[in-house]
């Protein structure tokens, strides 16, 4: 009992010596007007930053590189789609190495999303094609969590044979539309 009253004892000392005062907070509010008078002039701002204002800037900042990431053409992340063999949701080897750019990707930028949309070709039942699809995106969210994607990153959904990448009836056609896109949404 002693134990629990000491600690609560020291975290109450410890939160009390961490709340600003009031002098401090005006400071603060001062020191914020002042920067954005700076900016508006078109000055560099020297003033310090509030934590708060840090915190979100570091997360516009996160967000700001991970868009750029997704937007560059020559990132290891800009191919974005996943073919499968006939009736296969195995994820060969060369679409693994993608899978794993894109699962170390997302494991450093948690403020990515992404949507799996698992497609088949037109051959067998709408039915069949639809879990097929999902087979599909299933093996490729195991791999992306694998390589460190938390599971609230990531959404599948399945579309069968009712969105062709390309439309045809021959085995060129198929093989582009067995497949699974990575839709990538940055928070």
């Amino acid at each position: 009992m002693n134990r629990i009253v000491t600690i609560a004892a020291v975290s109450f000392l410890l939160l009390a010596a961490c709340t600003p005062q009031q002098d401090e907070i005006e400071n603060q509010t001062e020191e914020s007007a002042n920067e954005a008078q700076q900016e508006m002039d078109g000055m560099d701002s020297a003033t310090p930053i509030a934590d708060s204002d840090t915190q979100a800037s570091a997360l516009e900042d996160e967000a700001l590189s991970a868009q750029e990431l997704l937007e560059q053409e020559d990132s290891p992340i800009a191919s974005r789609v996943i073919y499968f063999e006939y009736d296969s949701a195995k994820v060969n080897d060369e679409s693994m190495a993608l899978l794993e750019a894109h699962g170390d990707f997302m494991s450093s930028n948690g403020n990515v999303n992404v949507i799996l949309n698992g497609h088949a070709d037109e051959r067998g039942s709408r039915e069949y094609n639809i879990a097929l699809g999902d087979r599909r995106a299933q093996s490729v969210r195991r791999i992306l969590l694998f390589q460190g994607a938390s599971t609230g990153q990531i959404e599948s959904v399945s579309y069968g044979e009712e969105k062709p990448a390309v439309f045809g009836h021959d085995e060129e056609s198929w093989s582009k539309n067995r497949r699974v896109e990575l839709e990538y949404q940055v928070r």
